[in-house]
């Protein structure tokens, strides 16, 4: 399978040198890194080339790489049933970037860039209904990025008394932000049931 793989690789590097910035095969899978601007192409020649045929969207993701100056890959996966083979493209996006939609090729591809959005941010041009899709509508940040806070920044509750949903700003009590990382068994002044057993001898 490697082989194969090297050999498609190879092809759709020299049919589309305008897409394609650079390839690999590791444990098996086949990554295409493809240039932000031409990623509907690349998309559309795999779909209806007779050697590729990648005809099933199966996944759209990204990552979150704060440290970079294009801080996010988004990452496409494709499966051809035809030729058994599967493919990821990736894709290095900045903060301010549009990614194109690629809805006018696989519009199943409508709800994985609207999970992205939602999660990361990042912004697709040319989709028919860019909004939230996991959050609510007045949600603030974006969750899976690395920066967001693992609190968030408000938390939901009913309230009896209003009879509603309330959003507040996180409020976290002191000792819920004091730990000291000590393992019960290496010298912790508290004590869980069945330590005691620790000091029997048998």
């Amino acid at each position: 399978m490697p082989a194969e793989l090297r050999e498609l690789g190879g092809y759709i590097e020299a049919k589309r040198p305008d897409c394609v910035l650079g390839w690999s095969v590791e444990r098996g899978e086949l990554t295409v890194d493809v240039a932000l601007a031409n990623i509907r192409g690349i998309v559309e020649f795999l779909k209806t080339d007779a050697t590729c045929r990648f005809t099933s969207l199966v996944d759209i993701t990204a990552i979150d790489w704060p440290e970079r100056a294009k801080r996010f890959d988004v990452v496409y996966h494709f499966l051809s049933m035809w030729q058994n083979h599967r493919i990821r493209l990736r894709v290095q996006v900045r903060e301010d970037d549009m990614v194109p939609s690629i809805t006018s090729v696989h519009p199943s591809a409508n709800w994985f860039e609207r999970e992205i959005f939602d999660m990361f941010g990042i912004l697709f041009s040319g989709h028919p209904d860019l909004r939230r899709i996991l959050t609510d509508y007045g949600f603030r940040g974006y969750p899976l990025r690395k920066d967001f806070p693992t609190t968030g920044y408000t938390e939901v509750r009913y309230d009896e008394e209003q009879k509603r949903v309330v959003y507040e700003p996180v409020s976290l009590v002191q000792e819920y932000r004091q730990f000291d990382f000590m393992s019960p068994w290496e010298g912790a002044e508290y004590v869980l049931p069945g330590d005691e057993k620790s000091g029997e001898k048998a």
